[in-house]
């Protein structure tokens, strides 16, 4: 099966494309299971996801092409939250939705991911930045109020990469995920970044395989020509390292389907 849980849509204010143009497209690549799971609302950096008032917007015009297009594509409802203590909120932790994606976009209030404010890794410790980022994964994971790691080290996004081995900065942090019974994804993004790689690594993909980490696949599109793209080294990828089958989801309860 073809399974792709990581997508967007406009109503985070930086994707593109109506959500009915993101499903045709998935069906065009013979998706067979697609989830969208934009920015949920949250109160910090409000230009970057959607408000509190759209969630239901969101959740109505997804269950409309599910049920539009059921018998073509199963498509599910989830949202990407950002972990950030004292501001996720409980109207989208407790919302009715397949699963929640835990990310984190945020060291201590810096947006490391944004090239808005890329000049920061100039003045800061390499290894400092990426031990404070896994940091924040292990006690997201601890946390147990989610089902996917987003872009599990999406801190090398501009390539300013560790000194430090990455699997003694990561390896606490993975198992804390397998304690959790998270999944992970193999998101595609990176490959349109400048580590022009997936999310994880393979050195940190070989951790969690051998921690019987469970994986699913993302393209994390934010714009529909980006579904499905670089979906080929992905799944090499996760063959290569030893996976057959990836995660799908519904109602939060997770099931594993050969890929």
């Amino acid at each position: 099966m073809k399974i792709d849980l990581h997508n967007h849509t406009p109503l985070c204010n930086h994707a593109t494309g109506s959500i009915e143009t993101y499903v045709q497209h998935a069906i065009k690549h013979n998706i067979d299971v697609f989830g969208f799971s934009d920015h949920a609302p949250m109160d910090f950096d409000p230009k970057y996801r959607m408000r509190f008032d759209d969630m239901r917007t969101y959740e109505e015009e997804i269950l409309h092409v599910k049920q539009k297009y059921a018998g073509e594509i199963d498509i599910l409802t989830a949202y990407e939250v950002d972990f950030l203590q004292g501001h996720m909120d409980k109207r989208v932790l407790h919302a009715k939705v397949d699963y929640l994606i835990g990310s984190v976009h945020f060291i201590d209030g810096w947006g490391f991911d944004n090239p808005e404010f890329i000049g920061r890794y100039e003045h800061e410790d390499i290894d400092h930045i990426w031990q404070r980022y896994f940091d924040l994964i292990e006690a997201m994971a601890q946390s147990r109020l989610f089902d996917i790691v987003g872009h599990l080290d999406l801190i090398k996004i501009f390539k300013f990469l560790p000194k430090r081995p990455v699997c003694d900065i990561a390896h606490k942090a993975i198992r804390a995920i397998k304690a959790a019974d998270m999944t992970i994804e193999i998101n595609m993004a990176g490959y349109r970044k400048p580590i022009a790689e997936a999310y994880p690594s393979r050195a940190i993909l070989e951790l969690a395989f051998d921690a019987g980490i469970p994986i699913t696949f993302g393209s994390d599109a934010h714009r529909p020509d980006q579904i499905n793209r670089f979906r080929n080294e992905a799944v090499s990828l996760a063959k290569d390292v030893g996976y057959n089958r990836c995660a799908t989801f519904r109602n939060r309860n997770r099931e594993l389907v050969t890929f």
